[in-house]
């Protein structure tokens, strides 16, 4: 889908640049926009991007549309108001009809916590009004809408941040910016990880102990560091088929960091909902 945006007409993200986690990114193209913006530089240990998706759809047709989550947590503007997501329990399922816009912010993990001034990594699945966002947020989810609606992204960011920017001020500890810095830290190193990195190897690179890392990834990320490097690697391969339909499903494996591909099939029907094979013809058709 191309749309236009701050009076230019670019292409949806969906159509460049990284689609981790949307599960068939190539039908999705054709039912929404996803637009993504640069946090501010100040929120930006927080706030790993904000995300604005249009749709409009013809009289009487919706879109389901599936998403692999990342370990992390979301505060959205929706018609509902601004709504705080925990972690998704599992794959996570959005009904799209008619015509309409969200604005939303992908916080870092352990942001959830950090931000909702929490104890705790937030029940996984949980969802609620973003009260912490303070009296004026009903009005600013209205002119981030419309402003989305409108094809200005950046302008929808614009009016979300100073609500973000308020609330993290509010909520900030040294404790959550060490943690924050630390998990930085350990994702940036994931992400750049020869695929089948093990989390001693990981700790090691990151010159601390396994034990140091789990309790971390525990207390603000809510799973697991090794759970964080299976989904990362079912992301990537998920990622490639979306692209390529056509690729070998063992060298794929491989490809990841699977010695078999029984255990790739395995996680890759847990997170996605269906094996690569079926994956794979889906995005083909």
């Amino acid at each position: 889908m191309r749309q236009v945006f701050d009076g230019e007409t670019v292409n949806s993200a969906l159509e460049s640049g990284p689609t981790l986690g949307i599960v068939n990114p190539v039908r999705a193209r054709d039912r929404f926009a996803l637009a993504r913006v640069e946090p501010a530089a100040d929120l930006a240990d927080l706030v790993d991007w904000h995300w604005v998706i249009t749709w409009d759809l013809p009289p009487g047709a919706a879109f389901t549309q599936n998403v692999m989550p990342h370990p992390v947590g979301h505060v959205v503007a929706e018609r509902e108001g601004f709504l705080a997501y925990a972690m998704p329990a599992g794959l996570f399922e959005r009904t799209l009809a008619g015509t309409g816009a969200v604005v939303g912010t992908k916080l870092r993990p352990g942001g959830y916590r950090a931000l909702l001034g929490l104890a705790h990594p937030g029940e996984r699945g949980a969802v609620g009004p973003a009260a912490f966002l303070g009296p004026t947020a009903p009005l600013a989810c209205e002119e981030a809408l419309a402003q989305a609606s409108a094809g200005r992204p950046d302008a929808a960011v614009r009016t979300v941040t100073p609500l973000l920017r308020a609330a993290v001020e509010r909520s900030r500890t040294t404790r959550s910016t060490a943690a924050l810095a630390a998990l930085r830290e350990a994702f940036s190193v994931i992400a750049d990880a020869v695929p089948g990195t093990s989390v001693t190897a990981l700790a090691g690179r990151l010159g601390t102990t396994p034990r140091s890392l789990q309790r971390l990834f525990a207390d603000w990320v809510g799973v697991s560091p090794k759970w964080v490097l299976r989904r990362h690697r079912v992301h990537l391969a998920a990622e490639m088929l979306g692209r390529d339909p056509g690729l070998d499903l063992a060298g794929l494996a491989a490809a990841v960091g699977y010695y078999d591909q029984a255990h790739f099939s395995g996680d890759f029907v847990r997170a996605v909902g269906v094996p690569p094979g079926e994956y794979a013809r889906s995005c083909r058709a």
